[in-house]
């Protein structure tokens, strides 16, 4: 019986930014947080306009939800550089 892998977790801060990433997992996984911590670098690290990167999911609200987190993060992004500190492990990361 081969043993069973566990899983490798999501590196949100040392995943390469190349051409596209799928991202799929069950509910309640972290999609959003990974998605919303994706767009945030593209837009620091690759200096992308917010028309240039696309984010697609499969419902309204799912879109909804989705545009929200990444307004969100934007903001607690900007305020985090802007004070040089943060208390979210990934934010501190940059």
């Amino acid at each position: 019986m081969t043993p069973v892998e566990k899983p490798k977790r999501l590196d949100l801060v040392r995943t390469p930014l190349e051409s596209s990433n799928l991202i799929e997992a069950s509910a309640g996984t972290g999609k959003t947080y990974a998605i919303a911590a994706f767009y945030v670098r593209f837009i620091v690290e690759r200096a992308l306009p917010a028309d240039q990167i696309l984010v697609v999911t499969f419902t309204v609200a799912a879109t909804a939800e989705l545009r929200d987190r990444i307004r969100r993060r934007l903001t607690d992004a900007r305020r985090a550089f802007e004070a040089g500190t943060a208390t979210d492990r990934f934010l501190a990361s940059f």
